[in-house]
């Protein structure tokens, strides 16, 4: 008997699951953002949760988008950014994470996404998750083959109370094994003086936790970085104007310490 394949999840009114931006971009930065958006399928409405919890970073990195941008546009880097709230799938969580497809975000509940059979679940990876994952891929085999040299960097921004606890950090440099662009852009940071910089904080890379730079910066062996900017001070156009142009001097300071 011939199963039937099912529906696809994104109608052709819906966005599409990425955006690329300055796909001819010169340098060998390569950005990403995968929490870049907090769009919605047609399809699952607005998964149970009220208008105002959209507006909070359980919906989406606020201002990442926006810095990542700016940071394209100064580096001269291809930029590709992920469409789709993580409330729907988060496209930086592996298989098996309990916060791939959240039930309850912090304090938030997640109506839609409870008691999803398996078709449910491998919909929103194959609409969503996979066309993301394999564009990154696409143009990072691309650079491979031509012989570019390539910088993975992984923009995130992060809220500036978890818990009811304060976060004291700015920003933070994430890493996994690999530590060359970490403890590059971290020397300079703390050069300036200005700012207070995690090292893994305020989250560190795993297999466990994270997809996006185990699979594309740490199993490749490219040099990588994961930054995460505290949200209130890129929550606006301005700010996030500033902390790119910032950011952008160290990436390109801290690629000439790798000779890149």
């Amino acid at each position: 008997m011939r199963m039937t394949r099912p529906a696809p999840l994104l109608a052709a009114d819906d966005p599409a699951p990425f955006a690329i931006e300055r796909s001819d971009g010169a340098s060998p930065f390569v950005l990403i953002c995968d929490h870049a958006g907090r769009a919605v399928p047609r399809a699952l409405g607005d998964l149970g949760v009220p208008a105002p919890e959209w507006e909070r970073h359980i919906a989406w990195d606020i201002g990442a988008a926006g810095v990542a941008r700016h940071l394209a546009q100064a580096l001269d880097a291809f930029l590709i950014t992920q469409t789709y709230s993580r409330l729907v799938i988060d496209c930086n969580r592996p298989a098996g994470s309990p916060t791939r497809i959240p039930e309850r975000s912090e304090n938030t509940p997640v109506p839609g996404n409870l008691g999803l059979d398996d078709a449910q679940r491998a919909a929103r990876v194959r609409g969503i998750f996979e066309p993301y994952h394999a564009a990154i891929a696409a143009e990072l085999d691309r650079r491979q083959a031509a012989g570019l040299p390539t910088i993975l960097v992984s923009m995130h921004s992060f809220t500036e109370v978890y818990d009811g606890v304060p976060r004291p950090w700015h920003l933070g440099m994430l890493h996994q094994q690999d530590t060359r662009m970490s403890d590059a852009m971290l020397a300079l940071i703390r050069a300036d003086g200005r700012w207070v910089a995690g090292d893994n904080e305020p989250y560190a890379i795993s297999d466990t936790a994270e997809y996006s730079i185990p699979t594309h910066g740490q199993a490749r062996g490219l040099p990588y970085v994961e930054i995460e900017v505290r949200q209130d001070l890129i929550a606006d156009a301005p700010g996030q104007a500033d902390w790119a142009a910032r950011l952008a001097d160290w990436l390109q300071r801290a690629a000439a310490t790798l000779g890149t």
